[in-house]
């Protein structure tokens, strides 16, 4: 079922990006099992390198405010199909996220679609790989 209430989070937060140099608006909200909304938008640098996407910024939030178990996350931008995160977001997605957590993927229009974070980012690299 997808989580509305988090949906419209994420889309009131994207409105604070900075994008001076895309323009593209992307806006987070995270649930953690303790019941506290995170959120979190996209934060650009003339250096590209070193901006920051906003699934990271309020999972980077959750985590330094001692949050470690999440519920579900929804991402929305303005584009034609739900917004799917890039492959560093995904990652860190990995990282934190349980298997079987829902993501909502969803747009302006309110085309959503909700995914496994297995569905996303599958075979993906774990800590569990750097122990011998």
């Amino acid at each position: 079922m997808v989580n509305q209430e988090l949906i419209n989070n994420a889309i009131e937060i994207r409105e604070r990006a900075y994008v001076p140099y895309s323009k593209f608006k992307v806006g987070a909200a995270l649930l953690t099992k303790s019941g506290k909304v995170y959120t979190g938008c996209n934060i650009e640098n003339a250096a590209y390198p070193v901006s920051l996407c906003a699934e990271r910024v309020a999972i980077f939030k959750a985590i330094s405010e001692g949050e470690t178990e999440f519920v579900e996350l929804a991402v929305v931008a303005d584009t034609e199909r739900p917004v799917p995160p890039c492959g560093s977001c995904r990652q860190v997605m990995s990282e934190f996220f349980e298997s079987e957590m829902n993501i909502h993927l969803t747009n302006l229009n309110n085309n959503t679609i909700t995914v496994k974070m297995d569905e996303l980012l599958p075979f993906s690299f774990q800590k569990s790989d750097m122990e011998k």
